[in-house]
């Protein structure tokens, strides 16, 4: 057998990351034997009744450390998902959520099934018979188990899991925290359904903002603007991670989905692609763009970051010698495998990895979940009252100088944050604190790369917890 023969599944991939870590930094022998396995796993196997017909449908929900609570990790429907990836994403989300500092455990869970092939009665029939299996299990509850969307969820299943939810639980005042990323109608937050997307550019920005890490990349330019971006993904994580960066001036260059992939080497009009993509459901053939039959030979381009947005182990021993992006930022879980990521290090590629850079979702989770739990708007308190003092500032600044203040000054004083602007706040001061306590852990142990550097951080929290808890 050939060495790309041996192909690790993904929960081993994670497994070897963490080992790797585990052996640099030294942490207690026995939190290691507890971080190295799941503490439960759900299987689930249900009927549901669909145009007269009794269909099976098989589900897992996996929590892999519970040492905060809730715990916390999306739902995601496809027909590859398996016990083995729910146990993978469950470990990621336990890392990703310290790693952060978001107060929740690591979960996930997953639903065999190829959501397009239902129409949407049917699917919600399915969906809300899945969450009651759940529920039933105390696998769902807002203190003890929070799902949100994933790979074939959206807004809309969430709705559904929270009106059975709501129906199992008439009593639990609580009752609208039991799921993350619902609509704001149905006590979702703004800024929640871009977040994931948004924290992948908070990374990036954060990331060019220290010159001597920049560097080491090899890219020439030291500014995020002009550099070149390939995105492989273009749902909702790889579609606001487009948008973002496009907005903050970067160059896309090219754009992979599953029926294909576009190229622009002079960059492709994001907004525009959106409104395409929405009309033709595809973003093939998009104006002034060269159509590649094979999504995945898009990765091998000639690029200054590629950005990995859609499902894990992409990048792997077979097409990991054709990379020729200078700096691999992780937006999808788990997509550079384990063996290609030793050959991305050793040949000084720089990996942006996925439990910080895709970590804006839970992070706007968390931000949702307290609101729901306080049951108050986040700016309701202090809108006004910022508002008017910075009408007295403006009144003192006006009385000792004779000179008028712009109108977009003037906007700026008298402006009190409201929600969206406090979401987006907390956002980047997140992504920006991750990232220098990840610079500062690369130099207590002498790391010499950023997914090592992360890990570091959550295992030490988490060794912390767990000692402080007396297990």
């Amino acid at each position: 057998m050939t060495e790309l023969d041996k192909k690790p599944t993904f929960l081993e991939n994670v497994e070897m990351m963490i080992n790797d870590t585990i052996d640099c930094i030294k942490i207690d022998p026995n939190i290691s034997k507890i971080l190295k396995t799941c503490r439960s796993v759900i299987q689930l196997k249900f009927p549901v009744k669909i145009k007269g017909e009794i269909n099976i449908f098989h589900g897992w929900r996996a929590v892999h450390s519970n040492h905060r609570l809730p715990v916390k990790g999306g739902l995601r429907y496809s027909t590859d998902v398996n016990q083995g990836e729910i146990e993978a994403l469950a470990s990621l989300m336990t890392f990703k959520c310290a790693l952060v500092d978001v107060p929740f455990g690591g979960a996930k869970g997953g639903l065999l099934i190829d959501p397009k092939k239902y129409d949407e009665e049917s699917l919600e029939r399915i969906t809300k018979k899945f969450a009651r299996e759940l529920i039933r299990r105390g696998y769902l509850s807002p203190a003890r188990d929070v799902p949100a969307p994933d790979v074939g969820t959206s807004q809309r299943e969430m709705g559904w899991i929270l009106d059975a939810y709501k129906s199992s639980r008439p009593d639990d005042i609580n009752h609208v925290a039991c799921v993350t990323g619902k609509s704001v109608n149905h006590g979702g937050i703004k800024g929640r359904l871009e977040a994931t997307g948004r924290g992948v550019c908070e990374a990036l920005k954060e990331f060019f903002r220290h010159p001597d890490e920049v560097s080491k990349a090899n890219i020439g330019n030291p500014n995020l603007n002009d550099q070149r971006i390939i995105i492989q993904g273009f749902g909702n994580v790889g579609l606001h991670s487009a948008k973002s960066l496009f907005a903050t001036g970067a160059k896309i260059i090219g754009i992979a989905e599953k029926d294909g992939a576009i190229f622009n080497k002079e960059g492709i009009n994001i907004i525009e692609l959106e409104k395409y993509k929405q009309d033709k459901n595809t973003i093939l053939d998009f104006p002034n763009t060269k159509t590649i039959d094979v999504s995945s030979d898009l990765l091998t381009y000639d690029c200054d970051i590629l950005i990995p947005a859609a499902l894990e182990n992409v990048i792997t021993l077979k097409n990991v010698d054709n990379i020729k992006a200078k700096i691999i930022c992780e937006a999808a879980n788990g997509p550079v495998s384990y063996r290609a990521d030793q050959k991305l290090k050793d040949r000084g590629t720089v990996i942006i990895p996925d439990i910080y850079a895709n970590a804006g979702g839970v992070t706007v989770s968390y931000f949702e979940w307290i609101r729901n739990i306080s049951h108050i708007r986040m700016g309701r308190l202090q809108k006004r009252y910022e508002e008017d003092r910075g009408e007295v500032i403006l009144k003192a600044l006006e009385q000792v100088s004779p000179n008028k203040l712009s109108k977009d000054l003037t906007n700026q004083l008298v402006h009190g944050a409201n929600e969206e602007d406090i979401i987006a706040s907390g956002l980047e001061d997140t992504m920006r604190v991750s990232f220098q306590e990840m610079l500062e852990m690369k130099s207590v142990y002498n790391l010499d790369n950023y997914r090592m550097a992360a890990y570091a951080i959550a295992l030490k929290k988490i060794e912390k917890s767990y000692l402080e808890l007396g297990i």
